[in-house]
């Protein structure tokens, strides 16, 4: 069984989330692949230019999986996918990223597909991230990131996979600011607007926390027998 990772915006938590939903999957006892198929942003890592988020991914697979496996394109500068490609020259492929998400995730019995940024962002002139989605047809796992505006942009994408006939598995509360007034009333109003279970609600961590623990997820409605 497979899923798509997408989210409300972009710095909220999406790998994290993803991550973290690897680890409980394998933690469960199954084989389970995190993958990111587009990624932009680049450290020197040991001697190489790796995306820290496809890096982190790489970590969690089991079975293990390379990095090339993990991502199809990985770009230097941190900004748009479509603008990082353009500025080394490249284009994202769509048949390219197909082919690599469809032979690597045969290697597992679970795996969760990263997007990047919010849900329908400009791959190249003619792909978004939505269309990505809508090509895959996996169901639809959408992290919220738990701050001022979160509820427009949470219906806003809700209305925009259904619009596409997909299928939403579910959400994750991801609270990423911890001076976000109305907790508890922001998840209420999501809860009920959202519809879907929510997978889990994970609380504000810091920039050296970075580990979700496993019980933080809802997996029952995810592990299909």
């Amino acid at each position: 069984m497979q899923y798509f990772v997408t989210g409300t915006d972009t710095e909220i938590g999406k790998t994290t989330v993803t991550v973290g939903l690897v680890s409980a999957v394998v933690g469960s006892g199954h084989t389970c692949l995190g993958l990111k198929p587009i990624a932009a942003g680049q450290d020197w890592v040991d001697g190489v230019w790796v995306n820290e988020d496809v890096l982190r991914l790489s970590r969690v697979c089991d079975p293990p999986i390379s990095i090339d496996q993990v991502c199809t394109y990985q770009f230097r500068t941190p900004c748009a996918p479509e603008i990082a490609a353009g500025l080394e020259q490249q284009e994202i492929n769509k048949n390219i990223v197909l082919k690599n998400i469809h032979t690597t995730i045969s290697c597992a019995e679970y795996a969760f597909v990263e997007g990047v940024g919010g849900f329908n962002i400009p791959l190249n002139p003619n792909w978004t991230t939505a269309d990505l989605a809508v090509d895959l047809n996996f169901p639809i796992i959408l992290v919220v990131g738990m701050r001022l505006g979160c509820v427009n942009h949470a219906i806003l994408t809700r209305e925009a996979i259904d619009r596409r006939g997909l299928t939403f598995a579910g959400w994750v509360a991801n609270f990423v600011d911890p001076t976000f007034s109305f907790q508890d009333e922001n998840f209420k109003t999501l809860h009920q607007r959202l519809g879907g279970p929510c997978l889990g609600k994970i609380p504000f961590l810091s920039s050296s926390q970075q580990n979700i623990a496993p019980d933080a997820f809802q997996l029952d409605t995810l592990l299909v027998e």
